[in-house]
């Protein structure tokens, strides 16, 4: 008899934290293809980096996946998978030249790994390879979602309340709305250049 008190109160608990936390979705249209969708910073508010690494591979002179959205903090693995030699560098952050690497050059099989402490969209190139490109997106939340081809999203786990949010598309402006998190929240963003 003593477990359904318990039960009730977990019960309970579980749908008052559930209650507090909505989802915004919606459609990025104006582009095609894959855009990345992210809650911008909150002031006063800090996240821990994942401790799982995203994997982008250089296979077939690509880089693979060309967008990638990770949360501010996370480690990034750059595995070369041809049998020629890659680099991967970026010249800047969002345009901040002074956040620019280059992470040199390696061959088949090896792999290097490079830690995004700071927000924005960061264009990975090959100094091998000019024709490779590829973008990672670093979002200032862990708020973040890449849309699929035809522009959906879903951005789950986000507590109530009223914040930035923003869509990035390769080649076109950003567009950033404010957003209400109410439960279930619709958010549409149209790009353009």
């Amino acid at each position: 008899m003593k477990r359904i008190p318990l039960l009730l109160l977990i019960a309970s608990t579980t749908f008052i934290t559930a209650a507090h936390a909505g989802t915004i979705h919606g459609k990025v249209s104006g582009a095609s293809g894959v855009s990345v969708v992210y809650v911008e910073a909150i002031p006063g508010k800090t996240f821990t980096p994942p401790a799982q690494h995203a994997l982008i591979d250089q296979k077939g002179l690509m880089f693979v996946p060309h967008i990638v959205a990770v949360a501010q903090g996370t480690t990034v693995d750059f595995l070369n998978s041809d049998t020629v030699a890659h680099n991967v560098f970026w010249i800047a952050i969002s345009g901040n030249k002074k956040l620019g690497h280059n992470l040199g050059t390696w061959p088949k099989g090896q792999k290097q790994s490079f830690k995004f402490d700071n927000p924005g969209v960061v264009p990975l190139l090959c100094n091998v390879h000019p024709e490779m490109s590829s973008y990672i997106v670093v979002s200032p939340t862990p708020y973040f979602a890449e849309t699929d081809k035809s522009g959906e999203f879903k951005i789950e786990n986000v507590p109530d309340g009223a914040y930035t949010v923003t869509a990035w598309h390769e080649g076109m402006k950003p567009k950033s709305s404010p957003v209400k998190v109410a439960g279930d929240t619709a958010a549409d963003f149209t790009v353009s250049k």
